[in-house]
């Protein structure tokens, strides 16, 4: 795929990208789609910056988009975002505006993911796939975060249940539409 011109993105940079770790943009080859499970972008800005590790950072994907089909750029390409354990150093992580289960994550009773993905945040996401596999050569693989991260946690509402840990962006997300549209291959956990 030629490279594309960039979609309008606006960069808006953590307080603590610069202490990421570094990485070459050959070192990335996947792209992993979240939803935030948070109400709206300020929510998951206001997530996005708190710091939980030692080395001043926080978990934080590198591009969101909100429900309008806006993009912000959170996290610059050539640091690595704690987005999905295990595959951060290989993978983009783009988070896409969807209230998923909040506030009850962990509560079995509320396990349905039952926003839909408005057709402007899908086009707008594909728009950036589609530029990020003309930028990136090794950019290979697609995956969400529920194939990578499997792990169970124990449900709020009842210690004898677990839940799962990611679900997201879950069952509503459009992937026949999305895998269409770039030349990606699915990469399950």
């Amino acid at each position: 795929m030629p490279d594309r011109a960039p979609p309008a993105i606006d960069a808006q940079p953590l307080p603590y990208q610069e202490r990421l770790l570094p990485r070459t943009h050959d070192d990335i080859d996947l792209v992993v789609i979240h939803c935030t499970e948070l109400p709206d972008l300020a929510m998951a800005r206001e997530y996005g910056e708190r710091v939980l590790y030692e080395s001043g950072t926080g978990n934080s994907g590198h591009y969101y988009i909100d429900r309008d089909g806006r993009i912000v750029q959170y996290v610059s390409l050539d640091r690595i975002a704690h987005q999905v354990t295990g595959f951060n150093p290989r993978s983009i992580g783009i988070e896409l505006v969807n209230t998923g289960r909040y506030p009850h994550w962990w509560d079995s009773r509320h396990q349905a993911m039952d926003e839909p993905y408005p057709d402007a945040q899908i086009a707008a996401l594909i728009d950036l796939l589609q530029h990020l596999c003309g930028a990136l050569p090794a950019l290979a693989h697609i995956a969400g975060h529920e194939w990578l991260d499997t792990r169970e946690e124990v449900a709020s509402d009842d210690p004898e249940r677990r839940v799962p840990r990611k679900r997201d962006p879950g069952p509503l997300f459009p992937w026949p539409r999305v895998l269409a549209a770039v030349p990606l291959q699915e990469l399950r956990g």
